[in-house]
């Protein structure tokens, strides 16, 4: 349990566990509950109200739309009577983001432990279907803290651009791309003992 949970309200708590809930259910496995993710990532709200409460977890729709609205990522977009994760799926979706421009320079989170293998591969998807960046510093570090003491790379993302990389941006203002080559990333120089 991090230091910052141990003051939550109860309904901050809810909140965060539907939160947890939507992320894996509406990214990673929609089937483990038996919802079906539209071609977008789009479900509708009542099918995975139902769902999920087939499989033990109610929630209320006020709770639901409380968990989208204070999600400080918005990972969640609720249109009408559906819901989709706005990007990080394992499971295949097209969020069918029209390409974009980047800024000159975009931000990616890590931990020192992962700089080898970004040094010789680069930035890669891993298990999801894009790598993501970040618009500024700042959350490129809260994204690194996840896992460890974060390093923030800068990625070269107008020189990436013009060399013919896509980009898209998700509706909570993440960018997308398939992949960074090592020669498009700024790495933090090495500290001196």
């Amino acid at each position: 349990m991090n230091a910052g949970s141990v003051h939550q309200t109860s309904d901050e708590r809810r909140t965060v566990k539907v939160s947890k809930y939507l992320s894996k259910h509406l990214r990673h496995q929609p089937d483990r509950i038996g919802v079906t993710l539209d071609a977008n990532g789009w479900v509708e709200t009542d099918e995975l109200m139902r769902a999920a409460a087939e499989h033990g977890f109610r929630f209320t729709r006020a709770e639901l739309a409380h968990a989208v609205a204070a999600n400080d990522k918005r990972r969640f977009t609720i249109d009408g009577t559906r819901i989709r994760a706005n990007q990080g799926h394992t499971v295949e979706v097209d969020l069918g983001l029209p390409p974009a421009e980047p800024p000159e320079y975009l931000y990616h989170g890590t931990v020192a432990r992962a700089l080898d293998a970004i040094r010789s591969e680069g930035l890669r998807p891993m298990a999801r279907h894009d790598v993501h960046l970040s618009p500024d510093r700042e959350t490129a570090t809260r994204v690194g803290a996840r896992r460890g003491r974060p390093v923030v790379l800068s990625v070269h993302a107008g020189e990436l651009y013009r060399a013919g990389h896509v980009f898209r941006v998700s509706a909570n203002g993440v960018w997308l791309t398939a992949s960074v080559p090592p020669r498009f990333i700024r790495f933090p120089e090495a500290r001196r003992a």
